[in-house]
């Protein structure tokens, strides 16, 4: 019986092999040998998980082909990938891929670490910051006030809490587009809000449109939703969408949906202008194509006197094109999973009629407590503390980033949690690699990209700022030693790898 759960093409796997750059030679170092080169490629694979653990790789000759490379070469590479554990093979079934005994999974996401973890290991993995006090207290406290009359209830609302549905609607109302609380439905999270809909509008072999680079986790949802995705390149720097590019990609290939982060893009923090949105949404309507623009950033304007152009909705106010997607994890706290989708009646209709099969609902007392914020002014306060907090430490990571690794490059977002860093030519999974080593995490740029794109950048986030930025950036640096000598990516396995 094979033990493979998943395959990877000879194509895919080439391509993914082939966009990673070789670890630079340190003085005195000679080139690895390809078949070294080979297998140290895969295995960063795995240990990113950009290649699944127990998926069944292709055969040598498959391998080779695509490569263009000889037999022997592969041949060589997975028998020094299975001494070190990274595969498993067996007559007739093949060979996949695993980890050796003693290191965890790794993630394919950007999952926090364990808070145990923390003072060990510096996470700039995480695009999240602690709950701004006293409000996260205090919602919880209103929330319990009002939770006794649901508590005579079932408590199950698949639409949302009718009260926090009517006050979502009363905000897009006040930011100029007329909303109806039928056209909100209450999610678990924004990731909750855009599985749902990729289940509903994009089945299995569907085409999605993304921005290139996009957010890591969402890539890897519609990935496991069967979608195929379709990347759609970012204008350099923070000028966001090229729409030549976007027009040609609607027009070519018909996605079924695309997906797009119009405020301070995650990762490069880019603002699309009022122009673009306009021009994106006219587009997407002439294609057929539902459009998914995530809002989760919004409110996190970090500059004076940046000015907001209208919601992307503003252009399709009906909700027959544009599928808004919302939530409290960034602007607020991650702790507290609420999310929601704006659309036109009959699409949240159908969204929470399909809810009946996977979720049901999201708890009651958090949409409490989220309602209370927002019905009593303490949302503005506490975006208001988080703005202040990211604010603060992205100019910190800044500083520090600028003062260690000089040569790196980065056009400084006026908004948003991230920052997208270009390494000087540095392999970005090796320096992940080597910061683990460290002590620092930190994403790579391919996991933001799709098959491999983006090896030389890396993602910061602001969630550290005063001496812990300071730190950070010096382990960075550190790291970016290590990867120059080429020490950053041997043969031993890590022990402490958490993607």
């Amino acid at each position: 019986m094979a033990q493979w759960t998943s395959a990877v093409g000879a194509a895919q796997l080439a391509r993914q092999l082939q966009a990673q750059q070789p670890r630079p030679a340190g003085p005195g170092t000679r080139k690895p040998p390809a078949y070294r080169a080979l297998a140290d490629g895969i295995r960063l694979l795995v240990l990113e998980g950009r290649v699944p653990v127990a998926a069944r790789l292709p055969a040598e000759r498959e391998l080779a082909l695509a490569l263009t490379v000889s037999r022997t070469t592969v041949a060589a590479a997975y028998e020094a990938l299975r001494t070190e554990g990274f595969l498993e093979s067996r007559r007739g079934a093949g060979s996949w891929t695993a980890v050796p005994a003693g290191n965890p999974l790794p993630a394919r996401g950007l999952e926090p670490l364990p808070p145990e973890t923390l003072g060990s290991l510096i996470d700039l993995g995480c695009a999240a910051l602690p709950a701004p006090e006293p409000w996260l207290t205090r919602s919880v406290q209103g929330a319990l006030e009002e939770l006794p009359p649901y508590a005579h209830t079932h408590g199950d609302y698949p639409a949302g809490l009718p009260a926090l549905r009517a006050t979502l609607a009363e905000r897009y109302t006040a930011r100029g587009i007329p909303t109806m609380p039928e056209q909100i439905m209450v999610t678990t999270g924004a990731m909750g809000a855009i599985d749902a809909i990729c289940h509903l509008f994009a089945g299995r072999g569907e085409r999605i449109a993304v921005e290139s680079p996009s957010y890591a986790n969402i890539l890897q949802l519609m990935r496991e939703a069967g979608a195929r995705l379709v990347p759609v390149a970012m204008s350099e720097g923070l000028g966001s969408w090229d729409l030549g590019r976007w027009r040609q990609v609607l027009r070519d290939a018909a996605p079924r949906l695309a997906y797009v982060v119009a405020d301070f893009h995650n990762p490069t923090g880019a603002l699309a202008d009022e122009d673009q949105r306009r021009r994106l949404v006219e587009a997407a309507r002439a294609a057929g194509t539902v459009l998914v623009v995530d809002e989760t950033m919004t409110e996190l304007h970090l500059d004076d006197g940046v000015e907001m152009p209208r919601p992307v909705c503003a252009f399709d106010p009906a909700g027959s094109t544009v599928l808004t997607v919302g939530s409290a994890s960034k602007a607020f706290w991650a702790g507290m999973r609420i999310g929601w989708v704006r659309a036109a009646p009959d699409v949240i209709r159908s969204l929470v009629a399909a809810r009946a099969y996977a979720d049901l609902g999201t708890p009651v007392l958090e949409q409490l407590g989220v309602n209370w914020l927002m019905r009593t002014g303490g949302w503005e306060e506490a975006v208001g503390l988080r703005r202040a907090q990211a604010r603060e430490n992205r100019d910190a990571l800044v500083a520090a980033v600028r003062r260690e690794l000089p040569e790196w490059e980065f056009e400084v977002p006026k908004g948003g949690l991230t920052l997208w860093v270009r390494t000087g030519g540095l392999s970005g999974s090796r320096l992940a690699e080597a910061g683990e080593r460290v002590g620092v995490r930190v994403p790579s740029g391919p996991r933001f990209g799709v098959d491999g794109a983006f090896e030389g950048y890396v993602r910061l986030p602001f969630t550290v700022g005063g001496p812990v930025a300071d730190e950070a950036a010096a382990r960075l640096a550190a790291a970016a030693r290590l990867v120059e000598s080429g020490l950053g990516g041997g043969a031993e396995p890590l022990r402490t790898f958490v993607a």
